[in-house]
């Protein structure tokens, strides 16, 4: 499923914020010097990721407290400095961001962006529901400098980077694939940040293995809770409190997992003459009928009329 790329050369300041209004969340957007400010926005989104290119001069962009409230689509937005530098506040920490830089924000929080001179960034909005890790794992990482210099963020800003400068190919049939490796990149970085970071105590880094392990076995039909315990040595009832307190289940963080696979796996070209069923199966879903009903009731509609929408 590929998107339409959209350009808006802006200029003035109130034909920036109208064109930012039709790409992102409800936003306030002010700037000490409107008169002058210039911009262009290019815009590509697919499957529910919003990749955008932003130029633009002085301005302050303010997710309030009450547009927060109101979030019904709850998304993280991952931003990459290319030009210029960017002051980013939330959950009452602040980092400035210069070009190479990354940086996750939250929409379901208030969050403040603040560009003194000119600049330009990517951005990449998408539902939370999307990554491999929980919402609240990723919210100790919001308005943290995640350095494109070293480690996997050496590896993701020049990916991202070349995205931007190629943004075009997202509007292309290889566009869905290329949102996929986006995400599984930006969660690997959250990751790998996360496994660095001393605020992990045990008990979420052990929820950290456990999540891999089932992304690694997710096809297979044997896991379970108690394979799943097993394998890290763990009671099954130690297991079932461990998700409890993220206010999940195990199994429903397996179903939710096998069913995205499944959702990716449909949107793909290189599987359009894979049968559903067979989809299904290398996902762990034996029985045709339950998985029809539980993707229906994860993604709004069954999954051949999903695959066919898309």
């Amino acid at each position: 499923m590929s998107g339409t790329l959209a350009t808006h050369v802006t200029p003035s300041f109130e034909a920036y914020r109208a064109a930012v209004a039709g790409v992102f969340l409800p936003l306030r957007l002010t700037s000490s010097s409107p008169d002058s400010f210039r911009g262009v926005l290019r815009a590509v989104t697919v499957d529910d990721v919003h990749v955008s290119d932003l130029q633009g001069g002085q301005h302050v962009v303010e997710r309030t407290a009450q547009l927060a409230a109101h979030d019904e689509h709850p998304s993280f937005k991952v931003s990459l400095m290319l030009a210029g530098s960017g002051l980013l506040v939330q959950d009452g920490r602040e980092t400035v961001l210069r070009p190479g830089d990354l940086a996750v924000y939250d929409t379901r929080r208030p969050y403040t962006l603040e560009f003194g001179h000119e600049f330009r960034s990517l951005v990449v909005m998408f539902p939370q529901s999307r990554l491999e890790l929980p919402a609240a794992l990723v919210e100790q990482l919001t308005a943290v400098r995640l350095g494109g210099d070293a480690g996997v963020g050496a590896i993701v800003t020049p990916f991202l980077t070349h995205l931007c400068d190629h943004i075009e190919q997202l509007a292309q049939a290889s566009g869905t694939r290329l949102a996929h490796s986006t995400l599984d990149l930006v969660s690997t970085l959250f990751a790998a940040e996360l496994g660095r970071s001393a605020r992990v105590d045990p008990h979420e880094e052990l929820l950290g293995r456990i999540r891999a392990h089932i992304e690694e076995h997710l096809g297979s039909p044997d896991l379970t809770p108690a394979s799943i315990a097993a394998a890290h040595f763990i009671s099954t009832r130690h297991l079932h409190a461990l998700f409890q307190e993220t206010g999940s289940t195990v199994s429903a963080w397996i179903r939710r997992r096998r069913l995205e696979r499944c959702r990716r796996d449909l949107l793909s070209p290189r599987l359009v003459d894979v049968p559903v069923s067979a989809i299904a199966g290398r996902w762990g879903f034996a029985d045709a009928a339950h998985f029809s009903r539980a993707f229906k009731a994860e993604f709004g509609l069954p999954p051949r009329e999903y695959r066919a929408a898309h």
